[in-house]
């Protein structure tokens, strides 16, 4: 018996590969669609907006799942699985504009899904001024030292530095404000036209102040604005970007989670949606590797972390040398794990890479850019 010939494509291969069959041009583009294909999760459907989805999916030939009782009406809400071509989606959402029940929004934000935005990383470079912080406590606490460690960063190919005068590691004691700024204070006051931003890692309103006052435009708050109420005013009042990460109590137990990735994805959702309304312009999200999870949630977090995504906001993550990764003392082994997990994270899109060794980083992006 004779055995064909066949390959899997890769979706943004495709009309290269129509190209190859000698598909018509004219037609190449709108016909890559009907090959490519894509499943959303959409959360908290009223019963009629899922009806509606439903029936207007089936009537492309595209699928939906939702709750089993949706079709008894003994439910008020139901997650849905859409799936379907480009091109049947596209249709579903034409077909949507039409409908009530804000169905015209949410065929407006299917679409946001079927164009993502073209993304670049940028590097992050950690400058911690802190005796205790876990990789390098105590290397940069000297104001000269940091101050030449900075310049170091910059010349290695920061886009941004990240300086944090708190650890923020598990068990580490909280630093009241003033002795934050007392580390700051001569670090930032020694330093003025540089050609990258700074950002401040600081859960604390009056920290982010003196920060913002001192050249400092980012706020990186592990909290996610869960820690000071006062922070949001501060952000809001400097027009400043913030970072805003998924955590738990730092010094708590390790939670369980239903779904680690949906959980962390929902959570960092509704903190948007919170400094959105707060009045807060200039949002990145971080996963919060290392922050309340297991070796395994961090591992799943980075396996699928291209959902995240979805979010439509810039996306920061930080996987620098930290215990998950299995090594103790050897920072050049756990650079080398860093540069393989960041690897299929510059592929998927991810914005921001915060990391120590920022020289191998550079030498990594400009070897796959």
């Amino acid at each position: 018996m004779e055995k064909f010939c066949l390959k899997t494509l890769i979706a943004n291969d495709i009309e290269s590969e129509l190209e190859k069959i000698g598909f018509d041009t004219a037609y190449r583009a709108k016909g890559a669609d009907k090959f490519r294909y894509k499943t959303l999760k959409i959360f908290g459907l009223t019963v009629p907006q899922a009806n509606i989805l439903k029936q207007t999916a089936l009537s492309f030939g595209a699928d939906c799942g939702v709750h089993r009782e949706v079709l008894t009406n003994n439910i008020n809400k139901t997650d849905v699985i859409l799936g379907g071509s480009y091109s049947q989606i596209k249709k579903i959402c034409e077909k949507l504009k039409q409908q009530p029940f804000s169905l015209k929004f949410l065929s407006e934000n299917i679409l946001e899904e079927l164009e993502p935005q073209k993304r670049e990383t940028k590097l992050v470079g950690i400058l911690n001024i802190t005796p205790d912080s876990f990789s390098d406590g105590g290397k940069y606490f000297k104001p000269q030292d940091a101050i030449k460690h900075l310049y170091q960063l910059i010349e290695d190919g920061a886009d941004i530095i990240d300086i944090g005068a708190e650890s923020t590691k598990h068990g580490a004691d909280d630093i009241p404000a003033e002795e934050q700024i007392n580390r700051l204070r001569p670090i930032l006051t020694s330093i003025n036209d540089l050609p990258v931003p700074l950002s401040i890692d600081t859960r604390s309103a009056k920290v982010a102040q003196f920060a913002l006052e001192n050249g400092i435009s980012i706020i990186n708050d592990v909290s996610g604005l869960t820690y000071d109420s006062k922070l949001s005013e501060v952000v809001v009042q400097y027009n400043a970007s913030i970072v805003l990460q998924h955590s738990t109590n730092k010094t708590s137990e390790i939670p369980l989670y239903n779904d680690i990735v949906e959980d962390v994805y929902l959570d960092l959702h509704k903190k948007a949606q919170i400094a959105k309304s707060k009045g807060i312009k200039n949002i990145i999200l971080d996963i919060g590797i290392g922050f309340g999870k297991n070796r395994e949630h961090n591992l799943e977090l980075l396996k699928r972390f291209e959902e995240f995504h979805s979010l439509n906001y810039p996306l920061m993550v930080g996987i620098s040398r930290k215990s998950f990764l299995g090594v103790k003392d050897d920072n050049e082994l756990k650079d080398s794990l860093t540069l393989a997990l960041s690897y299929p994270l510059i592929n998927t899109g991810i914005d921001y890479l915060r990391v120590h060794n920022v020289k191998l980083h550079k030498q990594l992006l400009n070897s796959v850019i």
